[in-house]
């Protein structure tokens, strides 16, 4: 397989070819964990035994995980169609999996769920993006049925499907389908700029296909879980480089609902607790203070050799100390040479290692190690300090945001210059590390790659607020209860003076109000004076002129009186 540059996730770069123009060259194994229903395991396996896939490239495996009675295969199967059974002892999904994809032989696997029917290129669709690059997972695209009145029989799905008339087989449920997803991909164009934390969440099991070898860089199934085991998947294929393709050709009928679909509160308790330990991108579920998780968010690398006991430690108490809750140190070193024979305790050539060994051994959150590998997986970033730096206590949370800004793949934090040239920090990001190792030629700077494939930027140090320990250390140093307590209370502070202000402008909006109000009253008030005032007038007037009348009323009697008294 190739091995061409994606950046980030957007697969447009690549060309697909339609369904039935090109030559597949792939063996493909369809790996199907079931439990129990056979009559809708016979129409998932009558739809794969007329696919446009050629039939020696292949394998289907259904896998039964403890069905009672034991699942059988069917008249209509593909021709290459075994049936195993999931260790004893052993259960669930991933269990069911991880046995399938140990039986398999195809180059590709390809997860599908015992309740899909799927179109006859569904099979195809996918193969065409892994014949392209050896680092895709393809999704496929479900239409959901609530299969009303008598569903069709697995020699009508089988006609149906090898006519090109899967659409006709079912009617579609018009109140489920995964809106999640899909406006997950169009608000992402494609999912084509979908940014790093957010591509795990479109892994959803159902129908989803994958290198073999890739799945095996990931570690394959986790089998401690008994449901999430999709989500967390997705979550390592990101720290491996993957790049997800949502293909909406891919075409299958999912017959019925999901778990998750009728019962999401209940799944999301469930799975809360397990993804939160293991999936560091999941931020809201990270909230618990003084916590320590399974899969740390940064990891910290302090290379040890030829420093001093008292740099080391400056320069991991700093990164314990961060405001984030979430970050592993890595201490590399020549621990192995820590022998216990007989020395002069002051004058150990190795002292300086003893003492940060005795320093951390019993810190969980600090290992140790001969050099650190190519990328830190499964934690998503990586900052690599040099002995005698002190990342502030929020230099770690301000880098990571940076990075996220962005999706930039490599952040270079400039400290000092020597003879030797810059001396940086750098904060990587696996996932953008992992690609560039993938695809990096002979001679080329992986940095030139990452910059090419995520972007890379330089910084200076104290604006993020890393410091020379003898600036830093031990002058701000603490036990980390106490250093917890001070931010807890600098927390409190910050919402005590919020809430003060939020009453405050209650308090304002309730005077504002009542002016208002008051100046609502003042004017209906005067308008209602000046009305009386204008009938005031009005009588007045009526009262004037009616005086008038009754005075020339009166005169002109008395002026008719005196001319008829003349007569």
């Amino acid at each position: 397989m190739s091995a061409p540059r994606i950046p980030g996730n957007d697969y447009g770069v690549l060309g697909p070819p339609a369904p039935g123009t090109w030559e597949p060259r792939l063996p493909v194994s369809v790996v199907i964990p079931a439990r129990a229903q056979q009559d809708k395991l016979d129409l998932t396996l009558a739809a794969l035994a007329v696919q446009t896939y050629p039939a020696h490239l292949l394998e289907v495996i259904v896998v039964d995980d403890g069905s009672a009675p034991p699942l059988r295969l069917p008249e209509i199967v593909p021709d290459n169609t075994r049936l195993l059974r999931v260790p004893e002892g052993r259960w669930g999904i991933a269990s069911a999996l991880e046995a399938g994809t140990a039986a398999a032989g195809g180059e590709v696997i390809h997860r599908m769920d015992a309740d899909i029917v799927s179109y006859r290129d569904h099979v195809e669709t996918h193969m065409r993006w892994h014949h392209l690059a050896d680092y895709l997972v393809v999704l496929g695209t479900l239409r959901f049925t609530a299969m009303a009145g008598t569903p069709p029989t697995a020699a009508e799905v089988q006609i149906a499907v090898a006519k090109d008339r899967a659409d006709t087989l079912f009617e579609a449920d018009p109140d489920h389908r995964h809106g999640w997803i899909d406006e997950l991909v169009a608000a992402h164009r494609g999912f084509r700029d979908a940014p790093s934390p957010l591509l795990h969440r479109v892994h959803v099991g159902a129908t989803v296909s994958l290198p073999a070898a890739l799945l095996k860089a990931a570690g394959g199934l986790d089998t401690s879980l008994t449901l999430g085991e999709d989500t967390e998947l997705g979550y390592r294929l990101t720290q491996t480089g993957a790049v997800f393709v949502p293909d909406a050709e891919a075409l299958g009928w999912h017959l019925g609902t999901t778990t998750a679909m009728r019962r999401a509160g209940e799944v999301r308790r469930h799975n809360d607790p397990f993804i939160a330990d293991r999936v560091p991108y999941r931020r809201n579920l990270r909230t618990d203070a003084g916590r320590q998780w399974l899969v740390p968010y940064v990891d910290v690398v302090v290379d040890a050799r030829d420093a001093s006991f008292e740099d080391v430690r400056a320069s991991v108490d700093g990164a314990l100390a961060s405001t984030l809750p979430d970050v592993h140190v890595t201490l590399t070193g020549p621990w192995a040479s820590l022998t216990g024979g007989r020395r002069a305790p002051l004058d150990d050539p190795l002292l300086d290692l003893r003492l940060l060994r005795a320093q951390y051994a019993h810190e969980g959150r600090v290992s140790f190690a001969e050099r650190a590998p190519a990328t830190s997986f499964p934690a998503p970033f990586r900052l690599t300090c040099p002995a005698g730096w002190v990342p502030g206590a929020e230099s770690l949370a301000m880098l990571v945001g940076q990075a996220d800004k962005d999706d930039e793949g490599l952040l270079l934090v400039a400290l000092e210059e020597d003879a030797s040239g810059v001396v940086a920090a750098r904060l990587e990001r696996t996932s953008a590390v992992a690609r560039a190792l993938r695809v990096v030629r002979d001679g080329e700077s992986l940095d030139d790659v990452i910059a090419d494939l995520y972007g890379a930027t330089w910084l200076d140090a104290e604006s993020w607020r890393l410091r020379p320990a003898a600036r830093a250390y031990p002058h701000w140093a603490s036990d980390r209860n106490r250093e917890a307590v001070r931010w807890r209370a600098e927390a409190e502070s910050r919402r005590r003076e919020a809430e003060r202000a939020q009453r405050q402008v209650a308090a304002l909006k309730a005077e504002l109000k009542e002016l208002r109000a008051s100046a609502a009253k003042g004017t209906r008030d005067t308008a209602r004076w000046k009305e009386k005032a204008e009938q005031r007038r009005l009588e007045a007037v009526a009262l004037r002129q009616a005086q008038k009348r009754s005075l020339l009323g009166r005169a002109a009697r008395r002026l008719r009186g005196l001319v008829e008294g003349a007569r």
